[in-house]
């Protein structure tokens, strides 16, 4: 399935790509000039198709569960005082979402969007630390039942355009799509220092699926 936020680009891309392969056939017939044209034409058009697809995916059955917002690789986890959000001591993990990984994002708990922030920047290369800080990218809070956390999409060097389809107030669930970011690029996540971490750096996650904390179990909760 290809996502909506990209169904556009694709149908632009692949009926250039064909115009461009039979004008080629037209005009300079067969041969080594029409195979290559043809190859890269079609290259073009996997590539585009490839960045732009949107699987299914199934969030586990548990409640205290907070799901990788992103597909991609944790390649930062620390500790930090969270003053815009959550306003206490905090754990963020950052996941890099390389052009080849599935880049529509999606939601880690369900909750209410109590929190929306877009912030123009420049566009540092995804993976460097300073992105969360420098680049172009939207801070989106939720809270449940009290509990809070937030995370960022930043935009990175390629990455030219963040779509995030909330406003405050509105209730989401966990998993469910909520936009994407063009063509690689960075999600930081920001969770109370109280809750278990469950993965480590270098781990591959895929969003919508993939446990990277859980909430701490409170004695005597439902």
């Amino acid at each position: 399935m290809i996502t909506p936020y990209g169904k556009r680009i694709v149908q632009t891309t692949v009926t250039l790509s064909l115009l461009i392969i039979i004008l080629s056939i037209l005009i300079i017939g067969g041969g080594v000039y029409t195979l290559i044209i043809v190859l890269v034409s079609l290259s073009i058009s996997g590539l585009v198709l490839n960045f732009f697809r949107d699987p299914d995916r199934y969030p586990p059955d548990d409640d205290y569960a907070i799901l990788s917002p992103a597909d991609g690789k944790v390649v930062l986890i620390k500790k930090l005082f969270e003053d815009e959000y959550l306003k206490e001591n905090a754990v963020q993990v950052s996941i890099f979402m390389s052009p080849l990984d599935v880049h529509v994002n999606r939601i880690p708990i369900s909750g209410v969007v109590g929190y929306y922030r877009y912030i123009k920047g420049k566009y540092l290369v995804a993976f460097n630390e300073k992105s969360s800080e420098k680049n172009e990218r939207t801070h989106i809070g939720i809270e449940d039942n009290g509990f809070k956390i937030l995370f960022k999409q930043i935009a990175g060097m390629v990455a030219r355009r963040i779509i995030a389809d909330l406003t405050p107030g509105k209730r989401v669930e966990r998993g469910e799509r909520f936009g994407m970011i063009r063509f690689g690029s960075r999600v930081d996540v920001l969770m109370p220092f109280t809750v278990e971490l469950a993965v480590n750096i270098n781990d591959k996650v895929r969003a919508g699926e993939s446990v990277i904390a859980r909430r701490k179990i409170i004695k005597g909760a439902d």
